[in-house]
């Protein structure tokens, strides 16, 4: 029996994540933001952050992954904010009690976030980015390009990195 799961872990952990996908959106313009729900904001789309740097975070209140990495990119908005870094956190829920906005307010008053969070019931954005993961993450440039992307938990350090790098250019 330990030699199953021994195995499964190994098949499991060697698994790679297709990025093929997202590979093709780097250094082309970030697809449209818009929606009609927006919590924390009134309505943004690529225009009213052109000259921003912007992170667009696909997640879920519910994903256990997303609330991992919740406190790097609250850290990220707390510090570069006032450098013009924007959050654009797209909720698209997994669940149907996901899907309830009600159920999102609440999660983003019980945790304090403060960043803009677009509500995207219809998967209108996730399909636009061509998105498969959460959480998944997208940074665009201040002319409106994506130029780095990280799909689930880890690599902390080198997104931050990439932050700073895209806020002094």
């Amino acid at each position: 029996m330990a030699l199953i799961v021994l195995t499964l872990v190994a098949v499991f952990n060697q698994r790679a994540i297709d990025t093929s996908y997202a590979d093709s959106l780097v250094n082309i313009k970030s697809p449209s933001i818009v929606t009609s729900n927006w919590l924390n904001s009134g309505p943004l789309d690529n225009e009213l952050l052109k000259g921003k740097v912007f992170l667009v975070e696909f997640w879920t209140y519910g994903c256990y992954n997303c609330k991992n990495v919740e406190p790097y990119v609250k850290s990220w908005y707390e510090k570069y904010h006032s450098q013009g870094f924007e959050v654009i956190a797209v909720h698209s829920p997994e669940f149907d009690r996901e899907a309830d906005i009600d159920n999102v307010k609440d999660y983003l008053q019980r945790n304090a976030i403060t960043y803009p969070v677009a509500i995207d019931n219809d998967f209108a954005i996730w399909k636009r980015f061509s998105n498969r993961y959460w959480p998944a993450m997208y940074l665009v440039d201040k002319k409106g390009n994506i130029r780095y992307y990280h799909f689930g938990e880890g690599r902390y350090a080198d997104s931050e990195k990439m932050i700073q790098t895209l806020l002094q250019e």
